[in-house]
């Protein structure tokens, strides 16, 4: 992965400034070649990063939706690439939409997967703010999602199962993007992978935003990181929408339900992949390799059923979403 500049979480300045004390004190302990008592010093080091690793354990746990957002959104967390290239046995990206546009908001192409044959397709952020500019902050255009539906149906095609990778605050809401036909290309999306014969797995990464993700994101089995987010609107755009204040995006983040375990509760996901203790930002490999673990389970089991079982399933799995029952409270 390339290194990234990131700007600290403030939940997280007073831990990483402790941290960075303990890394200074165990240098200068080694470097001054003082042996005597040096390890009971040692054992107190140690003790005490046992400890900050507790908190930072008890600290992840009990983040607010509105922290998660942001923990997401650090410039360090893996993108859709990074897993591909740790994920993916090898690969090979395919590019264009036989329509005149590439969109590098969307990447996609072919994999070989356990030594299986897979399509890959995600939302690619960019790694600094040159890069974003050119992936456009990860919200694709219509051009995109009409790329991720030519590798699809190639996919259906050859009997290939698709990934798809979510990671977007939402498709791109320029005018050009209308003019060009936003909603039709997102819809003809979600029209077609309920038709596909093939399995699909789609992944929430990092951000899945609005029809910007759900574009990429029908399937039979929908996985999300621990602590990614999955929401129909920013909670900054619900505050301003409901309240005209951007201040009030904290209450709109409990409000959304936009978290792995609420999701989870709900039934929109059916999985949640197990993070790294500080999101996969702070382990990476760790990160992949749960993934790749949680994708090889889903595959080997979608595998085993037949066609028609998963599209009945997929249908039926989107059906319920949203699904409520009234009943009246017996009077006392």
């Amino acid at each position: 992965m390339v290194s990234r500049k990131v700007l600290t979480l403030n939940f997280l300045k007073p831990i990483l400034e402790f941290e960075f004390q303990l890394d200074q004190l165990h240098k200068i302990i080694i470097s001054s070649g003082y042996i005597s008592n040096l390890n009971n010093i040692k054992q107190e080091i140690d003790s005490l990063y046992l400890e900050v690793n507790k908190i930072k354990y008890y600290l992840f746990s009990s983040l607010n939706p509105l922290q998660r957002l942001h923990l997401v959104r650090q410039a360090d967390r893996p993108t859709t690439l990074d897993y591909i290239s740790n994920v993916m046995d090898t690969w090979v990206e395919l590019h264009g939409d036989r329509g005149g546009t590439n969109d590098s908001a969307i990447v996609s192409g072919i994999a070989s997967f356990n030594s299986k044959s897979v399509v890959f397709i995600g939302h690619q952020r960019g790694r600094d703010t040159k890069e974003n500019v050119v992936r456009n902050f990860g919200m694709a255009s219509p051009g995109g999602y009409r790329k991720a539906l030519r590798i699809m149906q190639h996919a259906n095609k050859f009997s290939f199962p698709i990934l798809t990778f979510i990671d977007t605050p939402g498709a791109w809401a320029g005018i050009k993007a209308e003019e060009l036909g936003q909603g039709e290309a997102i819809a003809v999306n979600l029209r077609e992978m309920f038709s596909f014969d093939i399995p699909i797995i789609c992944t929430v990464i990092g951000e899945g935003g609005s029809g910007g993700a759900l574009g990429i994101g029908v399937g039979d089995s929908i996985l999300m990181l621990e602590y990614a987010v999955y929401t129909v609107a920013t909670p900054e755009a619900c505050a301003a929408i409901l309240w005209k204040d951007s201040t009030q995006s904290p209450t709109a983040a409990e409000s959304l339900k936009i978290t792995s375990s609420d999701l989870k509760l709900l039934g929109i996901v059916d999985h949640v992949v197990k993070e790294p203790v500080g999101g996969s930002q702070a382990d990476p490999n760790k990160a992949f390799e749960y993934l790749k673990s949680k994708l090889n389970t889903e595959l080997c089991r979608l595998l085993k059923l037949s066609n028609a079982d998963r599209k009945i399933m997929r249908y039926d799995k989107f059906r319920k979403i949203g699904k409520f029952y009234e009943y009246s409270l017996p009077n006392n």
